[in-house]
C-alpha cells in the first residue's frame, strides 16, 4: 500500500536527520556555521523570515502567517518588527514576556500554534538545527560546558555568544560520567516537538489550589530519593517541568493572567535573567521564548492591581484585533467551512461576504472625517476606491482610533450561524438571505450583546442586505450583458469615438447625412453618470481615456472592451439601464414565451459555468433579482 511507502519514507527521513556526536565534533559544526548556537528569539524569527517577506505600499508581510492569519497584516508587522526582531538581534525586549492581548476568537491562539508548529518544522530543515547535550532533560546548548572563564576567547574564536550554565543534571554527569572531559561528553540533534515536549511548553490555568508549582519547574522524584538521599542531588529530581523541556524554543501561557500569583512570580527572573529556581538547586538557566495570551478585561484587572507591577514591567503588550477587511473575513469562514464536513451543500457566491460585510461593520467605529460613513470606511478598509478621499485619508482612519477592531462581533458566532444555516434538513444550497436570517435569528440567543447593541446590529444586517442586493443585481446584469455583447462593444466603440472627437475639437461625421455634427455629449454623460463621474470631472475622465488609448496604439496593442475596468463598468451599467424592462419581464414572468425562456436559460447557463451557481441558486437569483426591479 502507498501509506507504507510513506511510513518507510517517514522512518528514513527521521533517520537521515538523526545525529550524534561528540562535543568537539560539535565545536566544529559552530565553526563553520556559528547560527547553529542562536537564541530561541533568533531561531523564531529566523523561522518566520525563512518563508519569505514582501512589501507592498509601504506594507510589510510575512508569508509564514498568511494561510492561517488574514487581515491583520498591520498588527503582524508589528508583532514581528517589535518583538521577534529586535529580540533576535539580543536586544532588551527578548527579556520580557510577549502577551498577546485582544478579542475573543480574533487569532492570538492562531498566531501561537502557528508558531509551534513551525518550529517544529523549521527545527528539520538544516537552517534550523538544533543541537543538545545528549541525556540531558532539558535539551540544553552543549557550548554551556565550555567554563565561564574560557568563554571570552572561544567567543571570539567561534563567532559566537555563550549565556547560560548548565543545569544540575548536566553538571553532575559531566563529573560522575565523562570524568571533567568536556570535549567527550556525547551531543545529539534534537527535534523540536511539541508532543514529545522538546523545545515546546504549554502551561494551562486550573483550580490553584490542585495546581502544583511542580508543573512549572519539575518535582523531586520520590522513588530515587531513598537511593539517593538528599532532595539536592539532581538524580532525585525531575527536570520534567514545562519551564525545562520549553528551553530552547517557546513556552506558551495560556490565559495567562488567568494564572495563580505564586506561577507568575517564576517568571520575574526567567525573563529578566534567564534563568527560574527549581527546587534546592542553585538558579537554572533556559532559553525560551515566552509567549502568553488574554483577553482585554482580563488584562485591565491585571494592570489596575499594584501587586503586579513588577510583572507588568517585564510584559510586551502586543494588541490582536479583529480582520476589519470585508476579503480577508471571507477567507477566514471560507477556510472554518472547508474543515468541516459539510462540502455536500453548496454555497451561493456571496454568501460569505454578506456575512463578513455584517461582521465588519459591528467592529468599525465612525470616522469624524466629513462625509464619511461606516459602508465607505469599510469599502476603503478593503482596498476600494471611494470618491472624494484618497491613501492619505484612509491612513488617518486607521490611526484615529486605537482600540478599532477590539470589540464587535467575533468569527465563531458567525460562523455558527452559518452552520445552523448549512445543517437545515434537506438544503441543497444556501445563499446570502438564508445567512443573513440566521444571523439575525441567532441575536436573540446571543449571550453578551445589550438591547441597544441589538438594534445596531440589526441596522447593519439590512445594511448587508443592501451590500448583497447591489451585488445580486450586478451578477445578473453582468449575465445579461452578455447575451448583448455585440451590443456593448457597440456602444463602447461609439463612445471612444466621441470622446476622441470632443478632446481634440473636432467634429464628427453624421452616419447617415455624412454632415460634421458635434460630439453626442447626452450619450457620453449617461454613460459616465452609471459610474459617478461629476460634470466638473467628466472632461479628466475623458482625457484620461483617450491618454491610454493612444498610450497602447503608440506600443501596438489593442484598446477593447475589456482593457479599462470602470469605463466597462459604465457600458455595462448603461446598456442594464437600456434593458431594465427587458430583465424586469423576463425574471418575473411566470408564462415565459420562447424567447425569453432562451433568454433566461442563457443567462442561467452563464451564472452556473462562469460565476459558480448551482441550478438551484442560480434559479433563485433570477427570482430574488426579478422582484427587486420590480418594487
Amino acid at each position: 500500500m502507498d501509506i507504507f511507502k510513506r511510513i518507510s519514507e517517514h522512518r528514513t527521513e527521521m533517520e537521515r536527520l538523526s545525529w550524534t556526536g561528540t562535543f568537539a565534533e560539535y565545536l566544529e559544526k559552530v565553526k563553520n556555521n556559528p547560527e547553529l548556537a542562536m537564541t530561541a528569539h533568533a531561531r523564531v524569527y529566523k523561522m518566520i523570515e525563512s518563508h519569505g517577506i514582501e512589501e507592498h505600499n509601504g506594507q510589510i508581510k510575512y508569508k509564514f502567517f498568511e494561510q492561517e492569519i488574514y487581515g491583520l497584516d498591520r498588527s503582524i508587522e508589528k508583532l514581528v518588527e517589535e518583538y521577534f526582531h529586535s529580540a533576535a538581534r539580543r536586544l532588551d525586549v527578548r527579556k520580557r514576556i510577549l502577551l498577546l492581548m485582544g478579542p475573543v476568537s480574533g487569532g492570538k491562539s492562531t498566531i501561537v500554534t502557528m508558531l509551534k508548529k513551525g518550529l517544529e518544522r523549521f527545527s528539520r530543515q538544516e537552517e534550523g538545527a538544533v543541537y543538545a547535550i545528549k541525556g540531558c532533560p532539558m535539551h540544553e546548548e552543549p557550548l554551556h560546558l565550555i567554563p565561564q572563564e574560557l568563554r571570552e576567547d572561544v567567543e571570539k574564536e567561534l563567532g559566537v555568544k555563550i549565556e547560560g550554565t548548565l543545569c544540575p543534571s548536566c553538571q553532575m554527569r559531566l563529573k560522575t560520567e565523562y570524568n571533567n572531559r568536556i570535549e567527550d561528553v556525547l551531543v545529539e540533534r534534537v527535534l523540536i516537538s511539541e508532543e514529545n515536549r522538546v523545545g515546546i511548553g504549554t502551561f494551562s490555568p486550573s483550580d490553584p489550589k490542585s495546581q502544583d508549582i511542580a508543573d512549572l519547574t519539575g518535582s523531586i522524584d520520590f522513588s530515587t530519593i531513598t537511593e539517593y538521599g538528599s532532595e539536592s542531588d539532581p538524580r532525585a529530581y525531575r527536570f520534567d517541568g514545562e519551564l525545562n523541556k520549553a528551553n530552547r524554543g517557546l513556552m506558551e501561557f495560556q490565559e495567562m493572567l488567568k494564572c495563580d500569583e505564586k506561577f507568575l512570580w517564576n517568571l520575574l527572573s526567567l525573563t529578566q535573567e534567564g534563568n527560574f529556581k527549581a527546587g534546592r538547586f542553585a538558579l537554572i538557566s533556559a532559553d525560551e521564548l515566552i509567549i502568553a495570551h488574554t483577553n482585554e478585561s482580563e488584562y485591565r484587572s491585571f494592570i489596575a492591581n499594584k501587586k503586579n507591577e513588577a510583572l507588568q514591567s517585564r510584559i510586551i503588550v502586543m494588541p490582536i484585533p479583529y480582520n476589519l477587511k470585508v476579503s480577508e473575513e471571507e477567507k477566514i469562514y471560507a477556510k472554518l467551512i472547508k474543515q468541516s464536513d459539510m462540502q455536500h451543500i453548496h454555497m451561493a457566491p456571496h454568501s460569505l461576504r454578506a456575512a463578513a460585510i455584517f461582521s465588519i461593520l459591528t467592529r468599525l467605529k465612525e470616522s469624524k472625517k466629513q462625509g464619511m460613513d461606516l459602508v465607505k470606511k469599510m469599502r476603503m478598509y478593503d482596498g476600494e476606491s471611494v470618491e472624494g478621499y484618497k491613501e492619505n485619508d484612509l491612513k488617518e482612519m486607521q490611526n484615529e482610533f486605537v482600540e478599532e477592531g477590539m470589540s464587535g462581533v467575533d468569527p465563531r458566532y458567525v460562523i455558527n450561524r452559518i452552520s445552523s444555516a448549512l445543517i437545515r434538513h434537506d438544503v441543497q444550497c444556501i445563499n446570502a438571505l438564508d445567512v443573513l436570517r440566521a444571523i439575525k435569528d441567532g441575536l436573540d440567543q446571543h449571550p453578551s450583546i445589550t438591547k441597544e447593541e441589538r438594534e445596531r446590529y440589526l441596522n447593519f444586517i439590512s445594511i448587508a442586505r443592501k451590500e448583497y442586493d447591489e451585488l445580486a443585481k450586478k451578477e445578473v446584469q453582468k449575465a445579461f450583458v452578455y447575451s448583448f455583447e455585440e451590443s456593448a462593444k457597440t456602444l463602447f466603440e461609439n463612445y471612444l469615438d466621441n470622446i476622441e472627437s470632443y478632446c481634440n475639437w473636432t467634429k464628427m461625421k453624421d452616419p447617415l447625412t455624412g454632415e460634421p455634427v458635434d460630439p453626442d455629449e447626452r450619450l457620453m454623460r449617461s454613460i459616465e453618470e452609471q459610474i459617478g463621474i461629476s460634470e466638473n470631472a467628466k472632461k479628466a475622465f475623458r482625457e484620461e481615456i483617450l491618454i491610454r488609448l493612444s498610450t497602447y496604439s503608440r506600443k501596438g496593442r489593442k484598446f477593447d472592451y475589456n482593457t479599462h475596468e470602470r469605463l466597462r463598468e459604465a457600458i455595462e451599467k448603461k446598456l442594464f439601464a437600456d434593458l431594465k424592462d427587458i430583465v424586469k419581464i423576463t425574471t418575473s414572468t411566470k408564462t415565459p414565451d420562447a424567447t425569453q425562456l432562451k433568454r433566461i436559460n442563457e443567462v442561467t447557463r452563464r451564472l452556473i459555468d462562469d460565476n459558480g451557481y448551482c441550478p438551484v441558486c442560480a434559479n433563485e437569483l433570477l427570482k430574488y433579482v426579478g422582484s427587486l426591479l420590480n418594487r
